[in-house]
């Protein structure tokens, strides 16, 4: 089956835009008959497009609870061709079981329901309370900010947030709750400007912090690990993995495990051909030696899906693999 342009319009006139949806299609080779999984299920975009695309099924997650609106639309569009089950994708092994999928999608970043809902605290666009969670987080960021030593916030914002100016932030932040508790989105935003002395900017400077944070308190590169080590276990022989991420962190975990667990190129002698071997921890095969990264035409129509990048890998063995 080939991608349909009536299926990516329909999708594109959605409020929620999946990002590089032409090439993650692509890249999924979608047959008939076949089953995949979509790890991170939002809006449904990703999910909608492979099952309009073939006639296959598709089992999807998501741990956040307000997205159980758009999975009963897609239950009722599709019936048994489509699951979709409430679970963070780090416990997919434990919740799916036995079960096995001809390819698995991954989208990494946050939602747009998720950064637009003030109420849910993701953004400091606009005032909400100091949430953050995607799910079931044991801490909000707020009992996060209120709690944490001084020391350890600004290891976790320049670990997770790659801010280079993580101490005289996290300083600031610890003077601040001592004058008066921090449990708004913008209060702790215009803290961290404060500290950096703001000036207006491409990226605001509260940027990269509430990054670090909503990283943390979610436990999202910890959850990236635990899903590729069970990776193997979820695929097909030849099945594809997908991974679209849309910072640094995330595309280096990902990048270092595709690598990792692919073949090798030794030489047996300085006259042999470089040869490829395996052994039995090599069981894939990169399919995309540098990321995908968004056309133009899609970052003006998507601001979103700018930073993003897609990594692409298949489970060595069975007629798919390319």
């Amino acid at each position: 089956m080939t991608v349909s342009d009536n299926n990516i319009q329909e999708l594109q006139i959605a409020p929620h835009l999946p990002v590089l949806l032409t090439e993650v299609l692509e890249y999924l080779v979608l047959q008939d008959g076949k089953k995949y999984l979509d790890c991170t299920f939002g809006a449904g975009g990703y999910t909608k497009a492979m099952l309009n695309t073939a006639n296959c099924s598709v089992v999807a997650l998501d741990q956040d609870p307000t997205v159980s609106m758009y999975a009963d639309e897609a239950k009722q569009e599709f019936g048994q061709r489509f699951e979709f089950i409430q679970t963070n994708f780090a416990d997919a092994k434990s919740r799916l079981g036995n079960k096995k999928f001809d390819g698995i999608v991954l989208d990494l970043g946050v939602s747009s329901m998720q950064i637009d809902s003030a109420e849910r605290g993701f953004s400091f666009m606009k005032d909400g309370p100091l949430d953050m969670r995607m799910g079931n987080a044991d801490l909000t960021a707020a009992e996060f900010i209120a709690s944490v030593a001084e020391e350890e916030l600004a290891n976790i914002i320049y670990k997770y947030g790659e801010e280079v100016q993580s101490r005289q932030i996290a300083k600031k932040i610890v003077e601040a709750r001592q004058l008066q508790p921090i449990t708004t989105t913008l209060q702790l935003a215009e803290i961290i400007r404060e500290a950096m002395h703001f000036r207006k900017a491409k990226i605001d400077p509260a940027t990269k912090t509430f990054q670090a944070i909503r990283i943390y308190i979610n436990k999202e590169l910890e959850s990236l690990e635990k899903l590729l080590n069970e990776m193997e276990e979820l695929l097909e022989p030849g099945g594809r993995i997908l991974v679209v991420s849309f910072h640094s962190l995330e595309d280096s975990i990902v990048k270092y495990f595709f690598k990792e667990h692919s073949p090798k190129k030794v030489a047996r002698s300085k006259y042999a051909k470089e040869l490829e071997v395996f052994n039995k921890e090599e069981w894939l095969q990169m399919i995309t030696k540098k990321p995908v990264t968004p056309s133009k035409e899609e970052v003006q129509s998507n601001p979103r899906a700018r930073s993003s990048r897609l990594r692409v890998a298949a489970k060595i063995g069975g007629s798919n693999v390319a």
